[in-house]
C-alpha cells in the first residue's frame, strides 16, 4: 500500500511538472516571404529564391514546449514545400507545395527539442539558399545543463552557385558547388576583391554557444577556429554527454551545439570552413575586442 501511495505521489508530482512548464509556453508567430532577390559573390551577380530577401535567412528563436506558426508566402516564381529538420511530431503541410502567389501557415507543436534544429526548402535547389536555424532555448523556469554561455552565437555553413539553380537541378552531387559560406560570406580565398567575410568580435574570457548548422546538401563539413577548442554540448535538437574536440565534422543536415572560450591573447584568429571531397576552403575571422589587457 505504503508503494502504491509513493508512486501516487511520484506520478503527481510529475504531472505537476508538466503543467508547470507547458502553462508557461508561449506562441510565436513568424512570416516567411519567399522571393527573387539579387546577390553578388564570387564577382558575379545573379537571382537567387530567398526568404524575407536574406541568405541565409532569418533565424526562429523559441523556448522548449512553445508552439510556432510560420505563414510562409510565396512570392518567387516556383512551388517550393518547407522542411522542419529535428521536429519530432509531424507538421501538417510539410510534403505540399506553395504555389506562387499562395500561401500556408505551418504549425509547429514543441514538445521536448532543445538546441538547435533548422529549417529549409524541400528541394535541392531551392535549399541551397532558403534555410535557416531553428533556435530552442531552454524553457522559462529551466537552466542550461552546462556553464551558462555569455551569448551565442549562429553559424550557418552553406553551399553558392554561380549558375542560377532551378526545378532542372532537383539533385546536387557532392564538390560540384563553386564555394562555400559562413553566415551567407564565402570569404576572402575564391580570389574576389569584393566577397565579404564572416567576423565575430568577441570579448576576452568570455564563454560562447557556437550553434552549427551545415546546410551543404550532400557534403560533410570540417569546422575549426585557429588556436581554440569545442566542447560538445548537443546534437540534432538533444543534449548530448560533454566531449572534446579542436574541429568540427558535420554530416550534411547535421546540427551542432558547442561551447567555445574566448581564451587566447588579443588578435584576430582565423575560422575555417572546409568539405571533405572539394580542395575549396572558406575562411571567417574571430575578432577580440581591445579590452585593455
Amino acid at each position: 500500500m505504503d508503494s502504491q501511495k509513493q508512486l501516487f505521489i511520484w506520478l503527481s508530482g510529475l504531472l505537476f511538472l508538466n503543467i508547470l512548464l507547458f502553462s508557461r509556453a508561449d506562441v510565436h508567430h513568424y512570416e516567411f516571404v519567399l522571393q527573387e532577390t539579387q546577390f553578388t559573390k564570387l564577382c558575379s551577380t545573379k537571382s537567387i529564391l530567398t526568404v524575407n530577401g536574406s541568405f541565409p535567412g532569418p533565424d526562429i528563436r523559441v523556448r522548449r514546449g512553445d508552439t510556432v506558426f510560420v505563414n510562409v508566402i510565396n512570392q518567387g516564381n516556383h512551388a517550393v514545400a518547407m522542411k522542419w529538420e529535428g521536429i519530432e511530431d509531424s507538421v501538417d503541410g510539410s510534403d505540399d507545395l506553395i504555389q506562387p502567389g499562395r500561401n500556408f501557415t505551418y504549425e509547429i507543436e514543441l514538445d521536448d527539442e532543445i538546441g538547435t534544429l533548422w529549417w529549409h526548402a524541400q528541394s535541392a535547389w531551392a535549399s541551397a539558399t532558403v534555410h535557416g536555424a531553428f533556435v530552442i532555448l531552454p524553457a522559462a523556469n529551466e537552466d542550461y545543463p552546462f556553464p551558462t554561455p555569455t551569448s551565442d552565437q549562429t553559424i550557418i555553413l552553406g553551399p553558392w552557385f554561380k549558375q542560377e539553380l532551378t526545378e532542372a537541378n532537383q539533385t546536387l552531387a557532392p564538390g560540384t558547388e563553386d564555394a562555400y559560406t559562413i553566415n551567407g560570406h564565402p570569404g576572402e580565398t575564391y580570389g574576389c576583391r569584393n566577397d565579404t567575410t564572416y567576423e565575430l568580435q568577441v570579448e576576452y574570457q568570455a564563454l560562447y554557444l557556437l550553434r552549427l548548422v551545415n546546410a551543404v546538401p550532400n557534403e560533410t563539413m570540417v569546422f575549426s577556429i585557429d588556436y581554440h577548442s569545442f566542447t560538445i554540448v548537443g546534437q540534432n535538437s538533444a543534449y548530448t554527454r560533454r566531449s572534446f574536440a579542436d574541429s568540427l565534422t558535420l554530416a550534411p543536415g547535421q546540427t551542432i551545439d558547442v561551447l567555445c572560450s574566448a581564451n587566447q591573447n588579443l588578435g584576430n584568429y582565423y575560422v575555417t570552413a572546409r568539405p571533405s571531397s572539394s580542395r575549396h576552403v572558406t575562411n571567417g575571422i574571430i575578432q577580440y575586442a581591445n579590452t585593455g589587457f
